[in-house]
């Protein structure tokens, strides 16, 4: 980890708060549940426990991995329809091979992101190539899932691709961290990804010891998730102490107009870094009824799309699947 860095983060572009931001305070830190998803691959619930006012416009994150698979092992998910909103897997470590019903379809190597827009509907399925459940390997990535406005849980299904070459890569100020922007804006720079909800995702690596602080739209909320490593989060100084976290811990931030994240002076053996993931998002503020794979706001909209799945109007398995 990870699969998008660079030698040297000095000769990237750096991004610093304002002189005089509002500092986010730390409002909780909760500990990912693990648990087995699709065929039965590890994952960590990132928000498992946190109040959806809070996360919204995110609906939830899974950590998928991080597992050494031995030949044979690696796993999938089976055929599954998705209503109302967006899915976003990152991949870090690995392969994987997504088709839908639709046609569409490709395959996700480390450093990608595919950013699926589920809207009014389809099937989906994601698997790992034939070549790595025979080889084995490893296997690391996110899933996010970002929810649609009202005005658009029924547009029609569309992807983007978002190679790993072309994430925006910054640096902190000094050079202790190195920033990958996948989709919105940071001082100026913008990552790749397009979203119908204005969110700000990033995946950061930062030195042991070294200290990033970014800027942070102030109508966005603002989370953080430990991928590996330990550190603290939240301004110090003053007497005020950043709260610890870890791998597999997510960090509610509260109001304010500046974020920040340290590393830990030692950092264990398997991870140099502290590598984490900071999210923010403009809150929809709108009804949220989730029933498994379909997120729409209201109960009737949900019994609508569970209807339009078994009736086939979310579309068909492909045979030659």
């Amino acid at each position: 980890m990870p699969a998008v860095t660079v030698e040297n983060p000095l000769t990237l572009p750096r991004v610093t708060a304002p002189a005089g931001s509002e500092p986010r305070a730390v409002l909780a830190v909760a500990t990912a549940p693990s648990g087995l998803e699709g065929e039965g691959f590890p994952v960590r619930r990132a928000f498992a426990g946190i109040d959806y006012r809070y996360l919204d416009p995110f609906i939830m994150m899974d950590q998928m991995g991080e597992v050494e698979y031995a030949p044979g092992e690696p796993k999938g998910t089976p055929w599954h329809p998705h209503r109302g909103f967006e899915t976003v897997t990152y991949l870090i470590d690995g392969t994987f091979v997504h088709q839908d019903s639709h046609g569409g379809g490709g395959v996700i190597n480390g450093g990608d992101t595919q950013w699926m827009t589920a809207g009014s509907g389809l099937l989906h399925i994601e698997a790992p190539p034939e070549s790595l459940v025979v080889s084995g390997g490893l296997f690391h990535g996110l899933q996010l899932w970002v929810n649609l406005p009202r005005k658009d849980k029924m547009i029609p299904p569309k992807y983007q691709d978002i190679a790993g070459g072309q994430v925006k890569l910054l640096a902190s100020s000094d050079g202790g961290a190195l920033l990958r922007l996948i989709a919105g804006d940071i001082e100026g720079h913008s990552g790749p990804g397009s979203t119908h909800t204005p969110i700000t995702m990033i995946h950061a690596s930062v030195s042991p010891g070294a200290e990033l602080t970014l800027p942070w739209r102030a109508e966005f909320n603002a989370l953080a998730y430990g991928l590996a490593g330990r550190g603290t989060a939240g301004a110090g100084g003053a007497g005020a102490e950043g709260r610890p976290f870890r791998t597999g811990q997510a960090v509610v931030f509260g109001h304010g107009e500046s974020l920040t994240v340290r590393a830990d002076e030692s950092q264990e053996s398997r991870s140099p870094n502290l590598e984490v993931v900071l999210l923010g998002g403009l809150p929809i503020r709108e009804p949220m009824m989730q029933y498994g794979p379909f997120v729409m706001n209201t109960h009737a909209e949900l019994a609508q799309a569970f209807e339009d799945f078994q009736a086939g109007r979310l579309g068909v398995i492909p045979t030659h699947s």
